[in-house]
């Protein structure tokens, strides 16, 4: 039995008890715009198909029993039309429009009129439209709290029979074969899993998780070394986030040594790092106010008090803006943490023709080095369901082709700075000589996705439930008001402990 597979029975039986952490997000968008492409399918030998005779909208309900595929397979005559919606911008656009045609080669009957409503949100807020009133798209970039959303009408497919079917299309496998299956990163590719009853209802598209961008001309002259856990052991533990930001605080008394830009994600990975409850998809749903979680965000406020970092509430923007600053009168920082898609954010502007200071990037910092984790984000696809077995076959086809293509997730992968989700793409000859050209300036994209790809087993997937988005914006909130309090104030345990509580009731009402 493949390793994949092995790790499929876990994943199921990990669901079904409900035991993963918080629900993920990232914010990016782009600007509007749509396209139409065409695709394809091709004749069809039905061997071992999981079939269903006279097939009805009860039998495509995925709360109503596993999907089946239609005794007939799959009609390659039959023009067949679905539907995408994506953020992608017009550079990714141009990649995918490359790699359609492809597609429709293969599939020569089956047309996929593409849109782009906008950013992230934007295409979660008009499915969530749609489907109230029975439309929507048949292909769809989401996050996990999006098709738990979805999954509230029962409108997205699982898609374990379709990764499956033994059914053939001009000899070609429709369902995923063990090397297709064993090609994905088993941290993306859980992503699939973490709706709390063990079935699957997406596959990764394209990821980014957050690293540590660091001035590495300022490291070099202080000769400080790259933090790799959070909280120091002793006076000269050198590694550690809390003795660099000690040391760069001595040397530039006005600097603030580190920005993270997203709380949620720093309380959700600290969370995962230390093994702490925070959040399940089934039983008791919010876990986070617990005596753990409050030690590590007490400790963190200790650090804050101390002038040593900012976050993107605190500074009131991203704060890149702190680590490629080199206004001696604005605020400046020398390590930032954020997503590893916005590397070309984290470097400084050109003067006359040279960067001010090279860029260094490293996984974040840990809290236990045998339990290493980095958050995962990025787009998965999911196909929801309109009661059309062959639209639902059309949509495998397409997304398993999105997915599996190397060359596709090769090239995407360069343009959009996100990582491949398939780990054959790092022996492709494309994306091979990309990384080789990875630095801290020109190419600090190809570093980024470099670093990225060298820490694929530490990635962690949120579990995804109706309140789980809630849960993540309370953490972030949470995280905030610990650091807006008075450590000395005599009931500072008191509201510590209120703000936990409040936040769990805030969940528990978002959730009814």
């Amino acid at each position: 039995m493949k390793t994949k597979k092995k790790l499929l029975t876990v994943l199921s039986l990990v669901a079904t008890v409900g035991a993963l952490v918080g629900t993920v997000s990232c914010n990016v968008s782009s600007s509007s715009s749509s396209s139409t492409s065409n695709t394809n399918s091709n004749n069809n030998s039905s061997t071992g198909v999981t079939s269903s005779a006279g097939i009805t909208g009860a039998d495509l309900n995925p709360h109503a029993g596993s999907w089946l595929i239609p005794e007939g397979g799959f009609d390659t005559e039959t023009p067949v039309e679905i539907n995408f919606y994506s953020t992608m911008g017009k550079e990714l656009q141009e990649v995918y429009d490359l790699y359609y045609k492809d597609f429709h080669d293969l599939y020569p009957n089956i047309t996929v009129n593409h849109t782009q409503p906008g950013g992230y949100d934007d295409v979660r807020d008009q499915i969530k439209t749609e489907l109230a009133v029975g439309n929507g798209p048949d292909v769809a970039y989401c996050y996990p709290d999006h098709v738990a959303l979805y999954n509230t009408s029962k409108s997205v497919v699982t898609l374990d029979n379709l990764m499956d079917t033994k059914l053939k299309v001009n000899d070609k496998e429709v369902g995923l074969t063990d090397e297709q299956l064993d090609d994905y990163v088993d941290g993306y590719f859980a992503e699939g899993y973490a709706f709390g009853d063990g079935k699957l209802y997406t596959l990764p598209f394209s990821k980014s998780t957050e690293v540590l961008y660091y001035n590495k001309t300022v490291f070099n002259t202080l000769k400080l070394e790259v933090p790799d856990h959070w909280f120091s052991t002793g006076t000269e533990d050198k590694t550690s986030m809390e003795y660099v930001c000690a040391k760069l605080k001595e040397a530039y008394p006005d600097c603030t040594p580190l920005g993270y830009d997203s709380e949620a994600n720093w309380f959700i990975t600290m969370c995962e790092q230390l093994k702490a409850p925070y959040t399940s998809a089934s039983g008791e749903k919010f876990r986070f106010n617990n005596d753990q979680n409050k030690d590590f965000v007490k400790k963190f406020k200790t650090m804050y008090d101390k002038g040593y970092f900012t976050t993107q509430t605190k500074y009131g923007a991203y704060t890149s803006g702190a680590f490629v600053n080199v206004d001696p009168t604005a605020t400046t920082s020398y390590m930032s943490i954020g997503s590893s898609a916005g590397a070309t954010h984290q470097r400084p502007t050109k003067v006359d023709g040279a960067y001010p200071f090279d860029v260094g990037i490293a996984p974040i910092p840990q809290a236990d080095a045998n339990n290493k984790k980095a958050i995962s984000q990025g787009p998965s696809v999911c196909i929801l369901n309109h009661n059309d077995p062959q639209k639902v076959i059309a949509s495998w086809l397409f997304v398993k082709f999105l997915t599996t293509s190397v060359e596709f997730q090769a090239e995407f992968s360069i343009k959009s700075g996100y990582i491949p989700v398939l780990k054959s793409v790092q022996d492709n000859p494309v994306y091979k000589a990309h990384l080789a050209k990875a630095d801290g300036g020109d190419n600090i994209a190809a570093l980024s996705s470099k670093v990225c790809v060298e820490q694929a087993d530490t990635y962690y997937t949120s579990p995804a439930f109706v309140g789980s988005s809630e849960a993540r914006d309370q953490v972030g909130k949470v995280f905030v008001g610990v650091l807006d309090l008075n450590a000395s104030d005599a009931d500072y345990n008191t509201k510590v402990d209120k703000l936990f509580s409040d936040a769990i009731e805030e969940c528990k009402y978002a959730a009814e």
